[in-house]
């Protein structure tokens, strides 16, 4: 009976402990480097490579970056971290967090981030010291997007073309959620179709349906992977340029 019990109590720590290290290893930074790119206005830039165009400009204040091995063929973007540079001298204690809007390589680099994000690295009245630099040894960690007053949105992509071309981007999707896939409702066919990623966050498809346009998207998160689908469809007249609310939030 003592002895049963014991070996409860052992098999109980060591869950507790496994779910410490994996909440821990969640949590962890990692060691890199970044620099950052020209920008007329230290804002991002429109012709990102996730195809965000200008929400990719400013979303975020402009904090923004590109990446090269986070990127992962498109999925990585949208996604954000917290960023901070290793200098005690010159580096803010809490850095910045920035959303992927962009592909990037540099020199042994992680990120490449706009003007804005690069300088809020910084402690107060340091900055050009930074700046100075070029490239600076960095520790990095994924967090959770945080959009306030927005749901996630369709947003259809301006190289879509009525009625024949549709391409759309997500966009405001917030907590630690990857797209890995989109499909539209067939109704002549009665099933779902899958929409091909073009180019990092860019779904597109040719001939779509007529009328209304049902989506549902695949979501890959800390809760495992789920199928996601709207209440609303995107309206039958849909524009390119146009953003539609999927009042759905993503957690």
């Amino acid at each position: 009976m003592g002895f049963a019990l014991k070996n409860q109590v052992f098999l109980l720590c060591v869950m507790v402990l496994l779910l410490a290290v994996l909440c821990y290893s969640q949590d962890t930074f990692t060691r890199s480097r970044a620099t950052y790119y020209g920008s007329p206005d230290c804002y991002g830039t429109p012709s990102g490579a996730c195809g965000f165009r200008e929400f990719g400009r400013t979303v975020n204040d402009g904090n923004v970056a590109g990446v090269s091995r986070l990127f992962r063929n498109g999925t990585g973007c949208g996604a954000c971290y917290q960023v901070r540079c290793t200098t005690p001298q010159y580096c803010a204690d809490e850095g910045v967090n920035i959303v992927v809007t962009d592909y990037g390589e540099g020199d042994k680099t992680d990120f490449i981030l706009s003007p804005r994000a690069y300088a809020k690295l910084a402690r107060p009245n340091v900055v050009l010291q930074l700046f100075s630099y070029g490239v600076v040894d960095i520790e990095y960690r994924r967090i959770s997007c945080k959009y306030s007053g927005y749901n996630l949105m369709f947003k259809v992509h301006e190289s879509s073309n009525y009625p024949s071309y549709l391409a759309i981007v997500l966009i405001y999707v917030s907590g630690k959620n990857d797209i890995t896939a989109v499909e539209l409702w067939q109704e002549d066919c009665q099933q779902w179709t899958a929409m091909r990623r073009a180019y990092g966050a860019v779904w597109d498809f040719a001939s779509p349906p007529s009328g209304p346009i049902k989506l549902r998207f695949q979501v890959s998160g800390s809760s495992g992977i789920k199928w996601v689908e709207p209440k609303d469809a995107l309206p039958s007249d849909w524009k390119a340029g146009a953003a539609y609310d999927s009042y759905i939030q993503l957690t």
